[in-house]
């Protein structure tokens, strides 16, 4: 698999689309009851969700490189593993809904779904393609039995 764009560089990227929008924007600003609340709650919730992933992948001594899925010396299905096959590109559009709420405009939503698009066709799909090569059947029932995102 050759990655186009590390996924920490789209996350950045996603972030400086969404402040460009929430700042030049004329319209579109948004403000509700325990918005401060959801935002820390979401926050907090997005790095459980890295530190919890990537501790998977050390106890299982295996790689977190995105680029390279085919150099995975086991496959992880525990932890968050157990509920997403995607817990780290989860938390990513975590912390990128923290940041939409913390500007406040509405229309950075669409940034929000393009971002799973995005993240879906040119980095998951790409993954899930060497994950099967290396890991084949195992891989495909994990597949049948865990959701790509949440």
């Amino acid at each position: 698999m050759e990655l186009k764009i590390p996924p920490v560089l789209v996350i950045a990227i996603f972030g400086v689309l969404i402040y460009l929008l929430a700042t030049f924007s004329p319209f579109g600003y948004f403000d509700f009851f325990g918005r401060r609340e959801l935002l820390f709650f979401l926050g907090a919730l997005g790095i459980l969700i890295t530190g919890s992933s990537i501790f998977q992948f050390v106890k299982s001594k295996t790689t977190v490189d995105p680029g390279n899925p085919s150099k995975a010396s086991s496959l992880v299905t525990s932890g968050m593993y157990k509920y997403s096959r995607n817990p780290m590109y989860l938390a990513m559009l975590l912390l990128l809904t923290v940041w939409v709420l913390h500007l406040g405009n509405a229309f950075n939503a669409l940034f929000l779904a393009g971002f799973v698009k995005y993240m879906t066709k040119f980095q998951i799909l790409p993954e899930e393609e060497a994950l099967k090569k290396t890991f084949g059947k195992e891989y495909t029932k994990y597949c049948a039995a865990v959701r790509r995102w949440f």
